[in-house]
C-alpha cells in the first residue's frame, strides 16, 4: 500500500524554513525553567563575560594615559596588571558560559527527544502509515539540533552582543558626544552595503546545501536498490547521474565561495575605511587637547565592539529564526492527538480471563480510503480454546480483523467484544498484552536471538527464554551458532531464512503466554521443510488459546476448527473446513486450495 502524502514532506527535501514568530521560542521556557541554578549560573557568566569585554576598554584608556605617562615602569606595570586581571575574569566567565550554557542545552534537548520520542509512542497507526521514518528522524535529529547550537551559542552570543551594544553606547556617549554622532553616521554606511550582500552569500549557502542534498539522496538511492541496479545492468546510468549531481554541487559550491571571499574583501575595505575616518576625526580632538590618547584608545575599542556585535546580532537573527522554525515542527509533533479513544478509567478484565472474542456488525474503512468500506456489519464469534480460520481472496478484509483487535483502528460502526467487554472501554496495554501475534513477515530488531525473544516478556529468565525457543524448534538452529543466543542477526536479522524468522517470531509469542493468538498465515512463504517445523511449533503455541488464522493453504484451514469465509467485506459463510467446497460449488469464487 503505498504511503499517503503528508504535510510534512516538503520540509524534508527543503532545507529547514524559517519560523513565522520568534514568540514561538517561548515554548522552550518551561525547559529552561527545569533547571533554575544551571539557568542562573549561566545568565549571570553571560552578564559578566558581557561587562569584562567593556571593562577592557577602560583598562585600555588607563593602560595608554597613565601606563606611558609616568616615568616608574611600576605605573606601566600596574597598568598591564590591571588589564590582565579583566582579561582572567573575563576568562573565567567565558568558561562559565560556555560550560553551563551548554550543559544547559543539552539537558533540554535531551528532555525534548526522549518527550517526542514516548509522545510517538502514544499515537495511533495511521500516524505511521501518513509520516516516513525518515520525517521523525529529521524532527528528532535535525530540528532538535538545530535548536541545541541555538541555545548553546546563538542564543547567549545574541545576550551578549545586546549588552555589548547597550553598554558600549553608553560608554561612547561618556567618552565622546561628538565622535559617537560621526561614528553613528559612518556605521550604517559599513553596515548596510556588507548586510545587503550578505543576503546573496546566503542565498548560494543555501543553493549549495540543496545540491549536497541531491548528492546523498541519489547516493542512498542508488544504494538502496543496488540489486535491481545489478539486475538490468544500469551501473553506468547511475554512475552518470551521481557524477552530473556531484558536479552541479561542485559548481554551486564555487559561486559560493567566489560571493563569500567578495563579501570578505568588501567587509576590509568598508569596515577599515570607517576605522580611518573615525581615526582621523579623534587624532585631531587628541591634538586640539579635546580628548586623551588614552581616550581615542578606549573609543576606538568601544567602536569596534559595537559594530562587532551589531554585525553578529543581525546574523544570529537569521539563526533565531530558523531555531523557530524547528520548535514549531518539534512541537507540532508533541501536539499531535492519536485518534484512538482511549478511556480515562477503564474496565478491568473478569478473572480468570477467557479469551472470548465477539464481532458484532462491525464496519470499517481505513482512513486514506474513508469513502471505501473494507468490512461491512460483520459478526462472528471466537471461543476459548478454538481455532477459527478466516478465508477469502486478498483484499476482502481478514488482516484488518487482527487490526481492529488490536485496536491499531476503530471500527466506523459496531463493536468488538473481549470477555464481554467492549474491547474500547478496556485499559489498551492490557488488551494488547493478552493477544500474541504472528505475522508473515515478522520483524525482528537489529540485536541478538536472546533479546529478539525477550522482547515477549522482559521479566523472563533465561531459562525461560531457552524453553520458549525450544518450543518454538528454534534452538536446533541458534544452538549451533559460535554465540549462541548472543549471536547477532544484523539488520532486522536479513541473515536468516524464512523459516527462522518465523520460529523466532513464535518463541517470542511463546514467551509472552496471550490467551488470543493472532497468525497471519505463518508458514505461506515457507518450504516444506520450513513448513513442518514451524507448524509443530504453532500447535504447541496454539494449545488452549484462542486462535485466529488468517488461512491461505488447505493445510491450514484443515486444522481450524471453524472457518468464517469472506467476500468483498462480508461473512459469506460460517462452519466446518468442509464448507469451502460448497461454497466454490455454490458461488465459483476462487478460495484457497
Amino acid at each position: 500500500m503505498l504511503r499517503e502524502p503528508s504535510y510534512f514532506d516538503a520540509e524534508i527535501k527543503e532545507a529547514r524554513a524559517e519560523g513565522k514568530s520568534l514568540s514561538v521560542l517561548a515554548k522552550i521556557l518551561p525547559y529552561l525553567f527545569h533547571y533554575p541554578w544551571l539557568l542562573t549560573r549561566s545568565l549571570l557568566a553571560v552578564v559578566i563575560a558581557s561587562a569584562t569585554v567593556l571593562a577592557i576598554g577602560a583598562g585600555l584608556r588607563y593602560f595608554v594615559d597613565y601606563g606611558f605617562s609616568q616615568t616608574s615602569s611600576l605605573e606601566l606595570l600596574y597598568a598591564l596588571l590591571f588589564l590582565f586581571a579583566i582579561i582572567c575574569v573575563m576568562s573565567s566567565a567565558s568558561y562559565g558560559r560556555l560550560l553551563w550554557v551548554s550543559e544547559l542545552s543539552e539537558k533540554i534537548i535531551a528532555d525534548l527527544r526522549k518527550e517526542i520520542f514516548n509522545h510517538l509512542l502514544k499515537m495511533d497507526i495511521v500516524f505511521f502509515e501518513q509520516t516516513s521514518i525518515g520525517e521523525i528522524q529529521s524532527r528528532l535529529t535535525t530540528d532538535t539540533t538545530l535548536l541545541h547550537i541555538i541555545l548553546g551559542t546563538s542564543i547567549p552570543i545574541a545576550i551578549r552582543n545586546i549588552l555589548i551594544i547597550v553598554g558600549g553606547l553608553s560608554m561612547l556617549l561618556l567618552t565622546s558626544l561628538s565622535l559617537t554622532i560621526i561614528i553613528s553616521i559612518v556605521t550604517p554606511l559599513v553596515l548596510i552595503p556588507i548586510l545587503v550582500y550578505s543576503k546573496k552569500v546566503h542565498h548560494y549557502s543555501r543553493l549549495a546545501q540543496e545540491k549536497t542534498a541531491a548528492v546523498s539522496s541519489q547516493l542512498e538511492e542508488t544504494f538502496s536498490g543496488i540489486r535491481t541496479v545489478f539486475a538490468f545492468s544500469q551501473e553506468e546510468r547511475m554512475s552518470y547521474l551521481f557524477a552530473e549531481d556531484v558536479d552541479q554541487a561542485f559548481r554551486t559550491s564555487l559561486k559560493r565561495i567566489k560571493a563569500r571571499a567578495r563579501l570578505t574583501a568588501f567587509v576590509m575595505i568598508l569596515v577599515f575605511g570607517g576605522v580611518a575616518v573615525v581615526l582621523w576625526m579623534g587624532g585631531q580632538h587628541v591634538l586640539q587637547g579635546d580628548m586623551t590618547p588614552g581616550q581615542l584608545s578606549a573609543f576606538l575599542f568601544y567602536a569596534a565592539a559595537v559594530s562587532g556585535a551589531s554585525g553578529s546580532l543581525s546574523e544570529i537573527h537569521g539563526d533565531i529564526l530558523r531555531a523557530a522554525g524547528a520548535v514549531e515542527r518539534i512541537f507540532e509533533f508533541l501536539t499531535l492527538k492519536s485518534s484512538l479513544k482511549i478511556p480515562s478509567s477503564p474496565q478491568p478484565l473478569p478473572s480468570p480471563h477467557r479469551g472470548r472474542i465477539e464481532f458484532q456488525k462491525v464496519s470499517f474503512a481505513y482512513p486514506s480510503r474513508p469513502d471505501r468500506k473494507i468490512l461491512k456489519e460483520i459478526s462472528f464469534d471466537v471461543n476459548r480454546g478454538e481455532t477459527v480460520a478466516l478465508v477469502g481472496p486478498s483484499g476482502v478484509g481478514k488482516t484488518t480483523i487482527f487490526n481492529l483487535l488490536m485496536r491499531f483502528y476503530d471500527p466506523l460502526e459496531g463493536t468488538i467484544y473481549l470477555d464481554g467487554l467492549p474491547i474500547d472501554k478496556l485499559d489498551l496495554h492490557i488488551l494488547r498484552q493478552k493477544i500474541g501475534l504472528v505475522s508473515q513477515d515478522p520483524f525482528l530488531f537489529s540485536t541478538n536471538f536472546y533479546e529478539n525473544i525477550r522482547f515477549g516478556k522482559l521479566d523472563a529468565t533465561h531459562e525461560e527464554i531457552e524453553k520458549a525457543a525450544k518450543a518454538a524448534y528454534a534452538d536446533e538452529f541458534i544452538e549451533n551458532l559460535r554465540d549462541g543466543y548472543y549471536t547477532h542477526l544484523g539488520e532486522k536479522g536479513v541473515a536468516l531464512s524464512g523459516g527462522q524468522r518465523q520460529r523466532i517470531a513464535i518463541a517470542r509469542a511463546i514467551l509472552k503466554n496471550p490467551s488470543i493468538l493472532l497468525l497471519d498465515e505463518a508458514t505461506s512463504a515457507l518450504d516444506s521443510e520450513s513448513e513442518e517445523m514451524v507448524q509443530k511449533a504453532l500447535k504447541t503455541l496454539k494449545h488452549n488459546r484462542t486462535t485466529l488464522v488468517i488461512a491461505h493453504r488447505n493445510s491450514t484451514i484443515k486444522k481450524a476448527d471453524r472457518v468464517v469465509l469472506f467476500s468483498r467485506g462480508e461473512i459469506v459463510a460460517t462452519g466446518s473446513p468442509d464448507i469451502l467446497k460448497k461454497e466454490k460449488k455454490s458461488r465459483g469464487v476462487l478460495f484457497p486450495h
